[in-house]
């Protein structure tokens, strides 16, 4: 039989696993566009770990804070088409032992540390730590966070923090992870550098429901469990889950970071007074608090927060971080080049091709597939 016979088969142009936001994107250029799709989810609800779910009156971001940025104006135009976004500026605190520090690392944060009221003041006291450590090649994250920023700042605001996200310790995580850290010698508490910033109003979910509106969705549906069935719905197959999962780990398994939420309510307005405060010493076991009314500046008499807590990654559960060291990414690498073989699968977003993505930077991998295969 030959190919065309074949397509005209199909009873979908595009299968789209995964119902985040390189999933949306794309289902709803490529519809827009006059194509068939549908989109199959393996968990209960769409909008993958940006999701957000209305309580107390508040918007929660349950997979962990969720905050737009970018300097990419037509993703911010793009992305603007399914949502109005407020003016939140991400202005994170850091608390040490009951000290807190503003974040990033600015002109508030060198006078917190040391009492130092100038930008000249604030240089010579991190030029001279650098000195005291004599670090010329830095050899691990350590080394590469102490020549950047000096002792103290590291050793408050860095170590602790670092060692419980990647559960590893400093010195044994390779220095290009931070290859740069953001300094100011400014009175600057804006987390992001990026020209557009905000969240939307009203929670991130309605804007992939926008998205997927009238496009074919099924909710608790995995690929994997009738991978064949699924081929064959559709000429072409997105696919944005694990890629090592896809080729069922023949080569091994690419290393993730886990993550466990715990989400309290609480009978009062405000808890912290901030969106969100990092706990930096190693001897709390969580990396931060959220308290997501501050997102939106929702009313409410009860707050909502969550205590987010990394963990190591096990087969099976949902994976956030990859680990981009040297062999992972050679293991990706082997990935990639078995992807180049299929002449129907695709892969993209997160997981699919193994980045630790912004939101936005997803946004635009999708856009740019559209593209390609228009």
């Amino acid at each position: 039989m030959d190919e065309k016979r074949l397509s005209d088969k199909m009873e979908y142009d595009y299968l789209i696993v995964g119902a985040g936001l390189f999933g949306a994107v794309f289902a709803h250029e490529m519809t827009k566009s006059g194509k068939k799709c549908l989109v199959i989810e393996k968990r209960d609800h769409i909008a993958g770990n940006a999701y957000t779910e209305l309580s107390e009156n508040i918007n929660v971001h349950k997979y962990g804070a969720h905050i737009f940025h970018t300097n990419n104006k037509e993703v911010w135009q793009y992305i603007n088409q399914f949502a109005d976004f407020n003016r939140f500026t991400n202005s994170p605190v850091a608390n040490y032992k009951g000290e807190l520090y503003n974040l990033p690392f600015n002109m508030n944060t060198f006078y917190q540390m040391w009492g130092v009221k100038t930008p000249q003041e604030a240089k010579a006291k991190i030029e001279e730590q650098k000195a005291e450590a004599k670090i010329e090649n830095p050899k691990n994250l350590e080394e590469q966070a102490i020549s950047l920023i000096g002792k103290d700042i590291y050793e408050k605001l860095v170590k602790g923090y670092t060692e419980k996200q990647w559960g590893r310790k400093c010195e044994d995580l390779p220095a290009f992870i931070i290859k740069r850290l953001p300094v100011r010698f400014t009175f600057d508490n804006n987390y992001f550098n990026d020209l557009y910033q905000g969240i939307p109003i009203g929670g991130y979910t309605q804007i992939v429901e926008k998205m997927l509106d009238g496009i074919e969705v099924k909710l608790n549906t995995d690929f994997l469990d009738d991978r064949q069935k699924w081929l064959d719905t559709a000429d072409k197959v997105i696919f944005t889950g694990m890629i090592d999962e896809y080729y069922d780990y023949c080569y091994g398994e690419l290393e993730y970071r886990g993550l466990k939420f715990e989400f309290e309510t609480l009978d009062m307005e405000n808890y912290q007074g901030n969106a969100v405060i990092n706990y930096t010493e190693a001897e709390i076991p969580y990396t931060r608090i959220i308290e997501h009314k501050h997102f939106e500046g929702s009313d409410s008499p009860k707050t909502i927060i969550t205590k987010e807590y990394p963990k190591s990654w096990i087969k099976g559960e949902e994976a956030y971080y990859p680990m981009n060291d040297e062999k992972n990414s050679e293991l990706f690498d082997k990935y990639v080049e078995l992807s180049k073989k299929e002449d129907k699968v695709l892969f993209g977003g997160r997981l699919g091709m193994y980045r630790y993505f912004d939101m936005w930077q997803v946004i635009d991998e999708a856009l740019k597939l559209v593209n390609k295969l228009k």
